[in-house]
């Protein structure tokens, strides 16, 4: 859909963004339904200048939620040379499920041509580095076609995250931000998944409530931070995406 429309001027954006934040802005939960009421006002307002991120975790919830509201929305999948084999067989059964169009988002190098370039494993001697190559960097390339983008962030994820709001003015990429499932819990994702037959990770019921890269996602003990398995042993949280 980017490749073809002219993207809308970023300050009618902002102002856009900010009388969203003021109109389903709340510090009390809502109802899980709300998410299907920000996302019926997100596909009238953007159209095809709409995406969605997915990582193929739990997120595939979010994907379904915003099919409904615009059948054929692109989701953007950072595709980025490291995933587990899990993560890209529910990509591919999403793309079967569900009525959207898959766009896989590539660095501008393979893994092999990063090796080269900055030597093997770099995710394990700068994995801050390795998320701005693979992710960071693709994704702020790609979003740059759309309006607003629609994400799986939830206030439970993490300290960092604990105030995210449904709408907001992303500075970063330039565009409008929205996080339907600001206030939905783990559970409420997975009765969803459920309750529709959503598919979802396989990786999710062995113990990864949070999954990246296959090099850098460890197991999670029960009761532990959701993140914790993400870089563990650093003291890195986030990919960069989402700060």
């Amino acid at each position: 859909m980017s490749d073809t429309r002219e993207t809308r001027p970023r300050d009618e954006l902002k102002a856009v963004a900010e009388g969203a934040q003021e109109w389903f802005g709340s510090d009390a939960p809502p109802p899980p339904e709300d998410a299907a009421e920000v996302l019926c006002w997100a596909a009238e307002e953007f159209g095809s200048g709409l995406a969605v991120a997915c990582s193929m975790a739990a997120d595939t919830v979010l994907v379904d939620l915003v099919a409904k509201a615009l059948p054929g929305v692109d989701v953007l999948f950072l595709d980025t040379g490291y995933h587990f084999a899990d993560t890209l067989g529910t990509r591919a059964e999403l793309g079967v499920a569900l009525d959207v169009t898959l766009v896989d988002v590539t660095p501008e190098q393979t893994v092999a041509e990063q090796d080269q370039a900055y030597g093997k494993d770099l995710f394990a001697r700068d994995p801050a580095q390795c998320c701005r190559l693979r992710k960071v960097e693709p994704l702020a390339n790609q979003l740059a076609g759309y309006d607003a983008w629609v994400t799986g962030v939830r206030r439970e994820d993490n300290a960092l995250r604990a105030n995210t709001p449904l709408v907001s003015w992303d500075a970063t990429h330039q565009l409008v931000k929205i996080n339907p499932l600001a206030f939905w819990s783990f559970d409420q994702v997975l009765a969803h998944a459920q309750a529709h037959q959503v598919p979802i990770n396989p990786l999710l019921a062995a113990g990864y409530p949070s999954i990246g890269c296959e090099p850098c996602t460890r197991r999670v003990d029960p009761g532990d931070d959701p993140r914790s398995g993400r870089w563990a042993g650093l003291t890195k949280t986030e990919c960069g995406i989402h700060t």
